[in-house]
C-alpha cells in the first residue's frame, strides 16, 4: 500500500519541526533506513526527535525501545505526535505499552497478507500488475528478440512501412 505522507509532513511542520527526514517507500518494519540513521546521527543534547505516529519509528516492539534508547543516551528527547509520548515528560512508561500495540497491530496484518496471497496462489492468482501482453504476444516477441530484433528498432521498422488506407 502506498502512503501519502502530506498528512504526516502537516502535522509535524504543525508540531514544530526543523528538520524532517522521510524514508519515503520504506516499510516502517525495516530497522536499516537511511533517513531514520540520518535523523538519529544528527540528534544532539536537548533536541526531540518528533514522528507522527510510533509506527513510523518501527513496529518491532525491540527495535522500537532500541531506537528510544539510543535517543535518550544522545541527551535527546523522543515524542510521538498520534499517541501523545513525550519522553521529555513524566508518562514514559506508557512509551513501552505503546511499542507493544504497535507491533501487535502489525503481526495480524502480516499474517493476513500472507494468508491472501496463499489464497491467491491456490486459485491460480499471483500478485503483480497485471500483463499488458497475452501470452501470444509474449512468444512473438521471445521469437522478434532471438532474431536480434529489438522493440525499440521493430517500432522503427513498423512506422517506416507506408500505410495504406481502405475507404
Amino acid at each position: 500500500m502506498e502512503q501519502n505522507l502530506d498528512l504526516q509532513l502537516t502535522a509535524l511542520k504543525t508540531a514544530g519541526a526543523a528538520r524532517i527526514f522521510a524514508d519515503n517507500g520504506v516499510s516502517g518494519s525495516t530497522t536499516e533506513r537511511a533517513q531514520l540513521s540520518k535523523a538519529l546521527d544528527r540528534l544532539e543534547a536537548g533536541d526531540v526527535l518528533t514522528v507522527w505516529k510510533l509506527d513510523r519509528l518501527g513496529r518491532n516492539t525491540r527495535h522500537v525501545l532500541d531506537v528510544i534508547e539510543n535517543i535518550r543516551e544522545q541527551g535527546a528527547g523522543f515524542r510521538s505526535l498520534t499517541e501523545g509520548l513525550d519522553t521529555t515528560g513524566p508518562g514514559t512508561a506508557m512509551l513501552t505499552i505503546m511499542a507493544a500495540f504497535a507491533q501487535l497491530e502489525r503481526d495480524p496484518m502480516i499474517e493476513r497478507t500472507r494468508a491472501g496471497l496463499a489464497a491467491a496462489a491456490a486459485n491460480n492468482r499471483h500478485g503483480g500488475r497485471p500483463r499488458k501482453i497475452d501470452d501470444a504476444d509474449a512468444a512473438g516477441a521471445r521469437e522478434l528478440k532471438g532474431k536480434g530484433i529489438s522493440a525499440s528498432r521493430h517500432r522503427q521498422d513498423a512506422r517506416s512501412l507506408p500505410c495504406h488506407r481502405l475507404i
